[in-house]
């Protein structure tokens, strides 16, 4: 068994993780920590995990919880997980960070985005980005896993086949994406507010989000050239769920079926990818509690430009999901190992 810690079991991410890990097969949960709930049940303070997970929330004493653990999940704001990087690093166990502090490979560009110093950058070179479909064989030996942000992952991954057959325009990428308010995560604000949230639709961080720079690093590196992508993300008033509508100039004649069939060859294999057919959509509605991927491309021949819908769950496929599937690509699972069930439908 896997003996697992998770630091931060109660933000939405998570909790995620927790219900996931404690139905995974291969998996002994051995700690998790809350700066808030220290010392009260886990059950109880999210009760549809009563009499399902009977751990006691635990105050994180870091060096004590890496002994205990062979792998240490991060579920917290950037800025929290270098330390336990360094401490998993002196310890010889293995790190999945759920945040942003090893994502990033230019440690400046993490300080200039992130407004946060990098006291690990030393760590940040050996980490690898998390996401199993384009970088499977470097996890699978990796100490460091820099789980993907959530709209990155829906991007990249609607992206992906595009740039590596060199089918669009890398320069006129447009990225136009919506999130539902668990993205923001389960601290209070007015943003998140429900007054504030239902019946209202809006932008939020145009042209300053800070998963810019990670979703133009992983594109630049699948296009072998520096990459700059118009991204925008929105506020649905909706509990989980990412939509991602991708807009690129294409470079050659296609057909949306032709297209559809590259996408296909180019995930084929993949269990949480689903490519659809001509015609069917992707819709949050359809990924919901699963760790799927839906996409979808559209030839929009008038005007010359491919169009890509990407759905994932934010806190799935976007979050824990993936953070789960990257802990089987280590350990040397079958990937839908505590993940192999469909989303919650209506």
């Amino acid at each position: 068994m896997i003996k697992a810690g998770i630091i931060g079991a109660t933000g939405y991410a998570g909790v995620e993780l927790v219900r996931l890990l404690s139905r995974h097969p291969r998996v002994k949960l051995a700690a998790l920590t809350s700066q808030t709930y220290a010392g009260k049940p886990m059950g109880e303070v999210f009760p549809h995990l009563y009499g399902l997970v009977d751990h006691v929330l635990e105050e994180l004493y870091l060096p004590e919880l890496v002994a205990r653990c062979d792998v240490v999940f991060t579920a917290l704001p950037h800025g929290h997980a270098m330390p336990v990087g360094e401490e998993v690093m002196r310890r010889g166990k293995r790190l999945i960070d759920l945040g942003a502090d090893f994502r990033l490979k230019d440690v400046d560009v993490y300080q200039s985005w992130y407004k946060t110093e990098h006291t690990a950058s030393v760590l940040v070179a050996s980490a690898v980005y998390g996401l199993p479909e384009l970088n499977r064989e470097e996890i699978k030996d990796s100490v460091i896993v820099a789980n993907p942000g959530c709209y990155p992952t829906s991007a990249i991954l609607g992206l992906a086949p595009l740039l590596t057959d060199k089918l669009i325009d890398a320069k006129s990428l447009i990225i136009d994406a919506k999130s539902g308010v668990s993205g923001a995560g389960r601290g209070l604000s007015l943003k998140t507010h429900f007054s504030e949230t239902t019946n209202n639709f809006q932008a939020y961080g145009v042209a300053t989000h800070r998963h810019t720079p990670e979703i133009e690093q992983e594109l630049s590196r699948l296009a072998g050239a520096p990459v700059t992508v118009s991204f925008t993300p929105h506020l649905t008033p909706m509990t989980r769920g990412i939509l991602s509508t991708l807009y690129a100039n294409l470079t050659e004649k296609i057909s949306t079926q032709e297209l559809t069939e590259r996408y296909r060859s180019f995930y084929a294999g993949e269990r949480f990818v689903r490519i659809l057919p001509p015609g069917m959509l992707p819709a949050t509605k359809n990924v919901a509690g699963s760790n799927h991927c839906d996409i979808s491309v559209t030839v929009d021949s008038r005007t010359g430009r491919v169009i890509v819908l990407s759905a994932i769950d934010n806190l799935l496929k976007g979050a824990a999901g993936q953070a789960v599937q990257n802990l089987n690509v280590m350990a040397g699972l079958p990937e839908e190992t505590g993940l192999d069930f469909a989303g919650m439908y209506p």
